[in-house]
């Protein structure tokens, strides 16, 4: 081999070298990001992961309280669905299990209120998360797409990215 040929070859490992772990932090950084398996314009935002339910609720409530609000109630959807069956005739199961968390951000609501007062009725925020009977091992994440009254465009995306950061995070 000549001396040209040699330098090129090393130029072409210190350049790999390089350019390998790049693209795999690029690569890893993006394909951790899910996506919604709901179409882009959809009322109802739904994320899908193989996870265990109770893990991905305690992941749900730290991504809540990690952005300085409290969950102010957690709606029980499977067990009052199952409680009830028997009285109200409702006896096909849906859910393995299915819980709903109610919280609440004052600089949201103060912003979506500035739009228009009446977007007050946007809080409490809620997302969801269910099994269902039929895939145990997948809990689906779940959450409303807001629609405001007013100049509220700003508003309702800082919403959607903050309600959907929430979701991100608790399927990590």
């Amino acid at each position: 081999m000549s001396i040209s040929a040699d330098t090129d070859r090393i130029k072409e490992i210190i350049t790999m070298r390089y350019l390998i772990p790049f693209f795999l932090l690029f690569y890893t950084t993006f394909s951790l990001a899910e996506s919604p398996i709901t179409p882009e314009d959809a009322p109802i935002i739904i994320y899908k992961v193989q996870d265990n339910f109770d893990d991905i609720k305690a992941n749900l409530e730290m991504a809540i309280t990690d952005r300085g609000m409290l969950v102010t109630n957690i709606l029980h959807i499977s067990e009052m669905m199952e409680r009830t069956a028997k009285d109200t005739g409702l006896d096909k199961k849906i859910y393995g299990k299915a819980e709903s968390l109610e919280f609440c951000s004052i600089k949201m609501s103060y912003n979506m209120s500035l739009a228009h007062p009446a977007n007050l009725s946007i809080c409490p925020l809620t997302v969801s998360l269910y099994t269902k009977v039929s895939e145990p091992d997948t809990v689906y994440l779940t959450y409303r797409r807001p629609v405001m009254l007013g100049d509220a465009a700003s508003a309702s995306k800082a919403l959607m990215e903050m309600l959907d950061g929430i979701v991100q995070e608790s399927m990590e």
